[in-house]
């Protein structure tokens, strides 16, 4: 099979979806692989690596997409990528369609068969190709934040850890999976007061037999997380539905009962955010203000990390990845249930009715795609 790997597109994305480690391995199982020339370079690694990884490198995306048989990204292909894209060829990636009906339609008009990072599973019911980038955000999240309070940027002007005779600031954790546990991490040893809300009582006990006093942990009824929204320095939205949009869980009304100044960073705005005003942002304007309070809404947030980002990624696709390249996408599906949860759209058709709920369409099952 023939790889391909462009350079990405989206504003300020530093990733990419292949390493120099990625491209020797499918080399050696005996595939080609073709990478846009200084794709990379982002993320530290160039051409010349690439070469001696036994990849060809091609002058620009058009070449890929025209030469490959399966496409590997990082984030959601931008609209001058989805119409590159053709019948019969597979695209390896983050999609994020639920909060994206334009990128849904243009993938479905495409006749490709496309496979989401977000929602390939495991057997323990994880998510695997999304967990290293959610251990990425959840420990960015705290470090965004803080810098958000920054009076300069707009914030209270409200140091974490605080210092001798003054208390640190108030974190909020919405959220007690992936993210939130990092974020809480990070948060906690920068010396602030955190607290981790979460629905499930079996998952807070986890957190409290883990981390004991290192962060406070409540049940997250609409009375406690409104009661520690008001109360924080910093709200952390970090709750996930796999393949669906966030919930709301922080409506605009709240925000007056917030401290001006306060700062919101929403983890989940690739699935279009937890909170009622946050909207996609980017590295390059990372910020804005409703109601006085600040929000932080980066849509690839592991993008500004981007090295150890796409190592972690890598590490985490490269089996699937292989799995696609040695038995095609529809064998590989076949043999493995997690990877088949991955399979977001094919042949025109929409398989992942979380997405379909969202947005409104018809979604048939995933084998169903398989047996057609």
């Amino acid at each position: 099979m023939r790889i391909g790997c462009p350079t990405e597109i989206k504003p300020q994305e530093f990733r990419v979806g292949l390493t120099p480690a990625a491209a020797h391995e499918a080399v050696a199982h005996g595939h080609e692989v073709v990478v846009q020339r200084g794709a990379g370079i982002g993320s530290g690694f160039s051409d010349d690596d690439y070469a001696a990884a036994g990849a060809t490198l091609l002058p620009d995306a058009a070449a890929v997409f025209e030469q490959a048989d399966l496409i590997v990204k990082v984030k959601e292909p931008q609209a001058p990528e989805r119409a590159m894209l053709r019948e019969g060829q597979v695209l390896f990636t983050y999609l994020h369609l639920a909060p994206d009906p334009e990128q849904t339609r243009d993938l479905l008009r495409s006749g490709a068969t496309c496979i989401a990072y977000e929602t390939v599973t495991d057997a323990r019911g994880g998510l695997p190709l999304l967990a290293p980038m959610s251990e990425v955000a959840g420990r960015l999240a705290p470090q965004m934040g803080a810098w958000t309070l920054q009076k300069a940027n707009g914030g209270r002007g409200v140091l974490m850890g605080g210092v001798p005779g003054v208390g640190p600031a108030k974190v909020a954790v919405i959220g007690g999976g992936v993210v939130g546990t990092h974020a809480a991490r990070i948060a906690a040893g920068m010396g602030a007061d955190v607290t981790v809300l979460d629905r499930s009582l079996v998952r807070l006990r986890q957190l409290d037999e883990t981390f004991g006093a290192t962060f406070g942990t409540r049940y997250a009824s609409a009375a406690a997380t409104a009661e520690m929204v008001a109360g924080a320095d910093l709200v952390i939205g970090a709750v996930l539905v796999p393949g669906a949009a966030a919930p709301k869980l922080v409506t605009r009304a709240q925000l007056a009962d917030m401290k001006p100044g306060a700062a919101i960073v929403d983890v989940a705005i690739d699935q279009g955010g937890c909170f009622e005003t946050s909207r996609a942002t980017t590295h390059q304007d990372p910020i804005y203000e409703v109601d006085g309070i600040m929000h932080y809404c980066v849509a690839n947030m592991p993008g500004a990390v981007a090295r150890t980002s796409t190592i972690a990624l890598g590490n985490a696709t490269l089996p699937f990845l292989m799995a696609l390249a040695d038995h095609g996408w529809r064998e590989a599906c076949l043999a493995d249930p997690h990877l088949r949860a991955g399979l977001n759209v094919h042949g025109g058709r929409l398989t992942q009715a979380a997405v379909g709920e969202a947005l409104g369409l018809p979604a048939i099952a995933p084998e169903d795609a398989l047996a057609a």
